[in-house]
Formats: structure tokens, C-alpha cells, sequence
């Protein structure tokens, strides 16, 4: 199963203060790298305000980025205040070597294109810039397999699908949610309290275990029943199903959800 997930851009309308939201993404964005999610859509909801949806983009590409390259990357704002100060992801693809003469052929590595010398290069954190002979624009971001190791470290860009193991996730924006169902072409998952119990599913999940899954998260304020109203039944190939049954509590934070959920259908998918 392929997950990704979508986000309300209202998501951290109840957090008082930046160093809490910024606590709160770290948490999403954690959650989503323990599970592999392939790629994190905001949309936007009716108590989404700019500043979060911004804040939400910007601070879970942070986090995704190998720390090697975030300097040229991003550049300092107020929305990354407290960004150093998160927890990191720690995936494949930021546990590398900062030493180039460790790097043997076909390590992988990301690196962003620079100008340099006259003609363009690939920056992958080392002293030592590769030359690139592309067609990608300086500044973008790409994915490098070195043909040869140290000393002479030249690469090939690869895709992100041609990587066996997990490579991190992509953050997309959407003007709805309506908007992001209606281009969505597989499984939906919503995730309701008024939904079905998880435990009556399993017939489910074993028909969509080779599938990608979009699973969508309402809002602190509205669930996705208040968020689109009767299109919710009409949208294909989903299920709405109730992750959390007799819950104690009154509400279900968002981290919490999203955590939550992604853990029982990580187990749900290996079964």
C-alpha cells in the first residue's frame, strides 16, 4: 500500500503560538517519514488561513530536506524560526557520509544544481561540486547515483520512483478538497469518529494492499462530513472508517490522528 495524506491548511488554528505550530508540524511530519508517506497535500478549508498554509509548506519541506543543502535551499524567514530546533527525520536520504572519499558507486544522494566556474554543477554537500550536464535549471533539487566513488565521484539524476527504499515525502498544495478528490485516480480513506469501526474492514484492506491510498484528515474545527457535505458520498472508490472506536477523549488532535491511523494501517497492510 502507498500512502499519502492530506491536511487541512486550518490544521494549526488552535496552536497559541509559532513555537507550537511549529512543534505541531514536526510531529505531522515525523509521523509521515516513520510510515513512508509518499507525498503530503495541503488543502485549503474554510478556517485555513494563509500565514498557516505557508507556514505548514514551507516548515515540512524544511524538515524533508537533507541538512547538507537547506542553507542554499531555503533562506532565512520568520516562518523557520524555531525550525532548527525540531526534531529530525532522520531517513535514508539525510543519514549520509559528509566525507566523499566514503562514497562508493551507486551511493545515492540528493543535491541541488549550482552556477559555478562558468557552467553548472551539482552541490551534495561536499567541498568538492561535481559537474552536472543536464538540462535542469540552477537551484532545483535532484537525485544523483554516483557512477563512480571517490576520487572521481562523477553521477547520474535518477528518479525518486527508480530508489528501493524510502526517499522522504513530497509536499503538494491543493485549492480544495473537492478539487484534490475529483484529480485523485485510486482509494480514498476518510477518517471519521461517525465512520466505520476499523475491525469490520480487513476484507477491505486486503483488496486495496498492492494500491496507492489518498487518507484524508478534517480539520481541528469541521471533520471531512462538514467539510464537503453530500459529495461525500460520492466519491469513488472510498470508505470513510472510524481509526480511534470508544474513544476517551473528547476530540483527537491532528498529530495524534494522523500517527494513529498511519500505525494501524502500516499493520493493517502487512498482515
Amino acid at each position: 500500500m502507498k500512502i499519502s495524506v492530506a491536511i487541512p491548511d486550518s490544521s494549526l488554528i488552535e496552536e497559541p503560538s509559532p513555537l507550537d505550530k511549529a512543534l505541531k508540524i514536526s510531529q505531522i511530519a515525523r509521523a509521515c517519514s516513520i510510515f513512508r508517506v509518499n507525498t503530503i497535500y495541503v488543502y485549503h478549508e474554510a478556517d485555513g488561513r494563509d500565514r498557516d498554509r505557508s507556514l505548514l509548506r514551507i516548515t515540512l519541506r524544511f524538515l524533508e530536506t537533507p541538512q547538507y543543502l537547506r542553507r542554499t535551499l531555503f533562506r532565512k524567514t520568520d516562518e523557520l524560526k524555531f525550525a532548527g530546533s525540531l526534531s529530525p527525520l532522520k531517513i535514508p536520504s539525510h543519514v549520509q557520509t559528509p566525507d566523499p572519499k566514503k562514497v562508493k558507486q551507486g551511493d545515492i544522494r540528493d543535491g541541488v544544481i549550482v552556477f559555478a566556474r562558468g557552467g553548472k554543477y551539482i552541490d551534495v554537500g561536499f567541498e568538492q561540486l561535481i559537474p552536472y550536464y543536464g538540462s535542469e535549471d540552477v537551484g532545483k533539487r535532484i537525485i544523483v547515483q554516483f557512477k563512480e566513488g571517490f576520487p572521481n565521484l562523477s553521477v547520474k539524476q535518477i528518479r525518486r520512483e527508480e530508489i528501493k527504499q524510502y526517499w522522504g515525502y513530497e509536499v503538494k498544495e491543493s485549492s480544495s478538497l473537492s478539487n484534490l478528490l475529483s484529480a485523485w485516480n485510486s482509494h480514498v480513506i476518510f477518517t471519521s469518529r461517525k465512520g466505520k469501526t476499523i475491525h469490520r474492514t480487513q476484507k477491505y484492506f486486503q483488496e486495496i494492499s498492492d494500491s496507492e491510498v489518498l487518507v484524508v484528515f478534517g480539520s481541528p474545527k469541521r471533520g471531512v462530513h462538514e467539510i464537503l457535505g453530500k459529495a461525500l458520498g460520492n466519491i469513488p472508490r472510498s470508505q470513510i472508517l472510524n481509526f480511534f472506536p470508544d474513544q476517551a477523549t473528547e476530540t483527537v488532535r491532528m498529530e495524534e490522528a494522523i500517527l494513529g491511523t498511519l500505525a494501524i494501517l502500516n499493520i493493517l497492510s502487512h498482515n
